[in-house]
């Protein structure tokens, strides 16, 4: 079976800066795959190839069996992402917002698909609410839901619980929860380890452009040689971790 996402020797400098320094990984269908690291560390960059907004400087990348370079218009239309900043409109209720997307995204029936969305998301309640009016998870989950629209293959999640309450970010893992549990290729980056190792299947530690370890939580904890989940973190993301 062919990977979902397939990363092979990508680099990226901007200027005299290499932030990313020959990354490789591969994403097999229907899993969570995290990737995970401190600000800087080169996570939006790696999304933002993936998903043809920059073009790496060396190396190929393909998505969903499309090449990246050769073939964007084919990868974004079998991918959705979600940006760190949510992207709902606020006068719309929740509603409104999805059959908005609906429509734009040329689907059949977009009010039922709209409707279908907020129950699969816990948000029929507050479907006639103004979005302004929900919670911050309330937000990020209807976000989510808008990025689903036209069954993507892949979903790119770009740290989807960043300046969330825990209340919001348990919100947001059940909601990647239940995408995994339907067999969604999901890529999410992240700064934290607990997230990483409570929704992917593998995780992939990036420091200063390069994979320092990968493989599941307790093979992160192996290789770091930690007791603990931040005890590793910290000493793969350290300077002078390498792969």
């Amino acid at each position: 079976m062919n990977p979902a996402i397939r990363l092979t020797d990508i680099t990226k400098s901007f200027g005299a800066e290499r932030v990313l320094d020959g990354i490789s990984l591969e994403v097999p269908p229907g899993t969570v795959y995290a990737l995970l690291g401190t600000n800087g560390a080169g996570k939006t960059t790696t999304i933002s190839i993936l998903t043809t907004l920059l073009q790496p400087d060396s190396g190929t990348a393909t998505v969903a069996g499309h090449d990246v370079v050769t073939a964007p218009a084919a990868v974004r239309s079998a991918i959705s992402m979600t940006g760190q900043n949510v992207t709902v409109d606020l006068v719309l209720t929740g509603l409104e917002n999805l059959v908005l997307i609906a429509r734009l995204r040329h689907v059949a029936e977009p009010k039922r698909v709209a409707a279908d969305l907020l129950e699969r998301f816990g948000l029929a309640d507050a479907a006639h609410k103004p979005t302004a009016t929900y919670s911050g998870g309330m937000k990020r989950r209807l976000d989510i839901a808008m990025s689903l629209i036209g069954e993507p293959q892949v979903v790119f999640l770009d740290e989807p619980t960043t300046g969330l309450d825990p209340a919001g970010r348990r919100e947001v893992w059940e909601t990647v929860t239940g995408l995994a549990s339907n067999g969604t290729t999901i890529l999410l980056t992240t700064q934290y380890m607990e997230e990483a190792a409570h929704l992917a299947d593998t995780i992939a530690v990036l420091a200063r452009g390069r994979i320092t370890a990968s493989g599941s939580h307790h093979d992160i904890l192996e290789v770091a040689g930690a007791a603990d989940l931040e005890s590793a973190f910290l000493a793969l993301t350290a300077e002078g971790a390498h792969s």
